[in-house]
């Protein structure tokens, strides 16, 4: 046992470590989110969650749990605690995730490890023919740096980057909390190439595949991958950059997949279009966090604002799920970025857009939110968490 006073270590988009009463807090509190919004169905589906420990992952998890009664299978990628180090947040959401699963009766099992590789798939595909049966609904949610082939054996790093020409803007300098300038270079070919290696829709269709030929895809199966697309203000460096070019891979694939499930299960794949969240993948692209700063100012002054857990409330009770047929737009998306997308609010944030600077960028955003927000996705500044009390830090799930 490591019993300790566990102080936030943050610097910038980076925490090295996590608060394992904080992060259990937050994933109670997404689970209370889901109680309450969603009437409970027991549907006796089994779901496979690949991405499961943070994010829109973890609230899809939760949501399925919470609302459908789903078993689920969780892939992550993190690491446990040892003497000298608290583990990642995303293993700690797991241990909550799964006393709170234990305690409610529901059926859940995770697996630890690189989901992009062969041994990944095989370790998910004996634990779902041991215990679960066919898949009913997969989530694909990876947002990963990095990537071994698992048949070519070479290394892909993702990166973020525009595409064609250099990108000049403003963002927030999470260290010294003042607007600066910024540019950034273009991205050679390997990068793109490198980008979609890790963050397009390959892995996916490789699980697709891995399940098909073990006979593990329920009739009518459902895959949903997730996937943001944003104002105009950020297209230089997510839309039309990289990662961009990265998710039309994944669109390209899931759309591939959509014809191929509807014709051998009648399933069917598709992508959903989920709102900026404050996330620490999304805290390291320049330009965001001055963007989500806005953003939630403007929509929490509306009523309106989402983290993921009430994005994915809406995403299994209106869109996905027995009895119910997605509302799709003309690409076949699902769109829950409708009100980030509202007329009114992107005209709103380019106009603070061009006034906003370091003597008045707390007034003109929520950044107070947004620092409050990252911290929380640790387990810190947890609202009702004494932080000056001793935690366990081993913990398993």
């Amino acid at each position: 046992m490591a019993i300790q006073i566990v102080k936030p270590r943050i610097r910038g988009f980076i925490s090295t470590n996590a608060h394992p009463t904080g992060c259990h807090t937050s994933v109670l509190e997404q689970i209370g989110e889901i109680k309450q919004g969603i009437p409970y169905r027991e549907t006796g589906i089994n779901a496979l969650v690949i991405g499961a420990s943070t994010g829109y992952g973890l609230a899809s998890r939760i949501a399925l749990t919470w609302a459908w009664g789903a078993k689920t299978l969780g892939l992550l990628y993190e690491r446990p605690a040892d003497p000298r180090r608290t583990a990642t947040a995303g293993y700690y959401n797991t241990v909550a995730f799964h006393r709170q699963a234990a305690e409610d009766g529901f059926f859940a099992r995770s697996l630890n490890g690189d989901a992009f590789s062969d041994e990944m798939k095989s370790e998910a595909i004996n634990r779902l023919k041991a215990d679960f049966g066919k898949v009913n609904i997969l989530v694909y949610s990876i947002a990963a740096p990095r990537r071994i082939h698992p048949t070519t054996r070479v290394s892909h790093q993702s990166v973020l980057k525009p595409i064609g020409m250099p990108y000049t803007g403003k963002t927030i300098d999470l260290n010294r909390e003042v607007i600066v300038p910024v540019t950034i270079v273009p991205a050679n070919e390997r990068e793109i190439t490198d980008t979609i290696a890790v963050m397009g829709g390959e892995d996916l269709e490789m699980w697709v595949d891995a399940l098909t030929e073990a006979d593990l895809l329920a009739p009518e199966v459902t895959v949903v991958a997730y996937t943001y697309i944003g104002s105009f203000l950020t297209w230089p460096i997510y839309k039309d950059g990289t990662i961009g070019r990265a998710k039309d891979d994944l669109k390209a694939r899931v759309d591939m997949l959509d014809k191929r499930l509807a014709n051998i299960l009648g399933g069917n794949a598709y992508v959903s279009v989920n709102k900026s969240v404050v996330t620490q993948a999304s805290a390291a692209i320049p330009v965001v966090p001055l963007y989500v700063s806005i953003l939630y100012d403007i929509l929490n002054a509306k009523g309106i604002n989402e983290a993921p857990i009430g994005q994915m409330r809406r995403l299994f009770s209106e869109h996905l799920g027995p009895g119910l047929q997605p509302q799709l737009d003309n690409e076949r998306y699902i769109r829950l970025d409708d009100e980030e997308l509202q007329t009114e609010v992107t005209s709103a944030i380019a106009e603070r857009w061009v006034r906003i600077d370091t003597d008045n960028f707390q007034d003109l955003s929520d950044y107070a939110g947004f620092r409050r927000r990252f911290r929380n996705l640790f387990g810190f500044e947890v609202e009702g968490v004494d932080y000056n009390e001793a935690v366990e830090t081993e913990l398993v799930f």
